[in-house]
């Protein structure tokens, strides 16, 4: 899991993300009819000034821009939390 972590990192870095981090949340996951094919679980943090003034929705969409072809394999699932630096 640690290279799904290191695409998703390469994925979003040119975002310029003040602050990122993911989490495997797998082990929440254990049994789940996604997680059986071997697709994980993921959750992100991430913090940048590219989110300044635009709604939860469009950051939302520029984050899955950059990933969208890493679902629903390698990642089954994949919580976003994207703020603004003055949110956090």
């Amino acid at each position: 899991m640690t290279e799904i972590v290191a695409t998703l990192r390469s994925r979003l870095e040119d975002l310029s993300p003040i602050e990122l981090e993911i989490h495997d949340d797998g082990a929440d996951h254990v049994g789940h009819a996604g997680a059986r094919n071997g697709a994980g679980h993921f959750s992100l943090v991430i913090v940048s000034k590219a989110f300044c003034g635009i709604s939860r929705l469009e950051r939302h969409q520029r984050v899955l821009s950059r990933v969208s072809d890493l679902l629903p394999y390698p990642i089954h699932a994949l919580s976003i939390k994207a703020l603004a630096p003055e949110e956090r």
